[in-house]
């Protein structure tokens, strides 16, 4: 999965730990200069998760480096910061992630229409067979693309 422009953070591990069944876009609810750190490419998805407590979606272990040329009031670091989804929404991962293997990891943070959001989705955990499989395909698409280009 090729990063797109418009992606201000992005997870490039999660296509090849997870298998992506389904996704949503939800907004994110930030603090003062959080906006100007992510818009610097301060911000970072590794080692995040989404979880839902009490019909409310949370984005846990966000990095969100302090803004550079902020002051005292500047953010937390690692704070839980809520995702803004329609109630179906909600529902709907609520009933996916009581099944077993399923989580839900967020995929990038990008911008539109100048607010933040969030690509979450719905994943299923990949075993190292399957990633074995998939660098495997990768390496074979990468020399029949060079075949072609060297033979014309």
């Amino acid at each position: 999965m090729d990063k797109p422009s418009s992606d201000l953070v992005s997870n490039r591990r999660a296509t090849h730990d997870y298998e992506i069944l389904e996704t949503f876009e939800a907004g994110i609810v930030l603090q003062g200069t959080e906006i100007k750190s992510i818009r610097n490419n301060g911000a970072s998805l590794q080692e995040s998760y989404v979880k839902v407590l009490r019909n409310e979606v949370w984005l846990v272990g966000c990095s969100i480096a302090p803004y550079r040329f902020g002051n005292i009031h500047n953010h937390e670091e690692r704070r839980d910061r809520k995702l803004l989804l329609q109630k179906r929404e909600i529902s709907r991962l609520k009933v996916s992630i009581q099944e077993k293997g399923l989580t839900i990891i967020p995929l990038a943070l990008y911008l539109k229409k100048n607010h933040v959001k969030v690509r979450i989705a719905i994943a299923k955990g990949k075993k190292t067979i399957d990633k074995r499989a998939d660098i495997k395909e990768k390496d074979e698409k990468r020399r029949m693309q060079q075949a072609l280009k060297h033979h014309i």
